[in-house]
């Protein structure tokens, strides 16, 4: 009898522990954000490789620290939702843009041009304001596998090639489902140059997510 009530003693003290622990605070800092600038060589960003090392400098210099940055995008051998890890992933600000793959590509994320933020936590320029600047390369299908149009893999910053984009602001010219995607909207036209991003409402930028 007195191992019994011990026992019970023992769990009741447990219990009250437990209920008294600090829960363990979810992380909100940075882990998803738009490039503030494309690397200099139009859509040759040195291939995924390239792309990704961007990332984490853009990130590393915003302050960032402790993670492992992916490019959103997508080539021939690879989708740009198997790059980014599982999520959740939060702005500069804090704001949750998606709790995992499944809803940030669905109707359920929170991709806007008030979240859809630059490592420095600045508003990507949209349509309407100039220069707009809403085209992000993605290379990829609205549910975020790989598209044709990636400018050669990322390889190529000529006058040749083309790639996908999506529309960080939602925006486009009407109101169909692909001007309002953030990841698949339209392909890009006159190659891939950074001036010719610039014809349709682009300026060579691109998601990057925390993948840890």
């Amino acid at each position: 009898m007195k191992r019994t009530v011990a026992l019970v003693a023992a769990g009741l003290a447990c219990s009250v522990v437990a209920a008294n622990a600090p829960a363990h605070a979810q992380d909100t800092s940075m882990s998803f954000f738009v490039t503030s600038a494309n690397p200099g060589k139009g859509g040759d960003l040195g291939g995924l490789a390239g792309a990704d090392a961007y990332c984490n400098t853009l990130a590393t210099a915003s302050g960032s620290t402790g993670k492992t940055w992916k490019a959103y995008l997508s080539t021939d051998a690879e989708n740009a939702k198997d790059r980014i890890g599982s999520g959740p992933w939060y702005n500069a600000k804090g704001e949750k843009i998606a709790d995992d793959v499944v809803s940030l590509h669905s109707d359920k994320n929170n991709v806007t041009k008030q979240t859809a933020l630059n490592e420095k936590g600045e508003v990507i320029n949209g349509r309407g304001d100039t220069p707009n600047r809403h085209d992000i390369l993605t290379g990829s299908n609205p549910d975020g596998t790989a598209a044709a149009e990636t400018c050669g893999n990322w390889t190529m910053g000529g006058t040749e090639g083309a790639a996908i984009v999506g529309h960080s602001d939602r925006t486009g010219l009407d109101d169909s489902a692909a001007a309002k995607s953030w990841n698949s909207s339209h392909t890009t036209r006159g190659g891939c140059t950074q001036e010719a991003f610039k014809t349709t409402g682009g300026d060579g930028l691109f998601y990057c997510f925390a993948a840890n």
